[in-house]
């Protein structure tokens, strides 16, 4: 067990190495157009499957509530969250369009989709991204292994350099939780710390 443990550990913090090493002008360009889309008003719409649903979920939350400052709330929707508009779209148009129609409804030119897939190539969020091209939507993936489809159609992408999904989606938090960081300090360094 002990040994399997250390491995566990060894193999995140490669991981992360590598994230530091190779990736860290990605994570400003990602960084600096979500401040630049907030501080213009617009909104973060995130999607995800699986427990990159819940990381979606984590990251809207991180934004509508607070990171670790006191300051106001930010405009933020993970379309992982509402059953009814999943379950109707899911019934009359098919799981690949239960984020396509929501970004549909609710994006705007210069609003963000973010898209975390381990993967990179969920159909549902492949389709999410070629509607919110259409209305002027900059896409950005969290994405894993060899970035996938996804890396094609986003305009900027973080991919975590492993096959191993749970390495992943521990860099994908990672990852949420530096641009909650980067974004808090800028926009609202002179604001109480909690």
């Amino acid at each position: 067990m002990e040994n399997s443990i250390i491995s566990y550990l060894e193999e995140n913090i490669e991981t992360k190495k590598q994230i530091l090493e190779n990736h860290v002008d990605e994570i400003k360009k990602i960084c600096s157009k979500v401040i630049e889309c907030l501080k213009n008003g617009n909104k973060i719409l995130i999607c995800g499957n699986g427990g990159s649903a819940a990381d979606s979920q984590h990251f809207a939350a991180e934004l509508i509530g607070r990171y670790k400052l006191e300051r106001a709330s930010l405009p933020a929707i993970s379309l992982t969250t509402d059953t009814s508009i999943i379950t109707a779209i899911g019934n009359d148009y098919g799981y690949d369009k239960i984020f396509s129609k929501q970004v549909e409804g609710l994006a705007q030119s210069g609003d963000i989709l973010i898209g975390i897939s381990t993967s990179g190539n969920s159909q549902n969020i492949l389709e999410a991204y070629n509607v919110a091209k259409s209305k002027g939507v900059t896409c950005i993936g969290l994405l894993g292994r060899d970035g996938g489809e996804m890396k094609t159609l986003g305009d900027l992408n973080f991919i975590v350099p492993s096959n191993n999904t749970p390495r992943i989606q521990e860099a994908h938090i990672l990852m949420i939780h530096t641009i909650c960081e980067i974004m808090e300090n800028t926009m609202f360094g002179n604001q109480t710390n909690n």
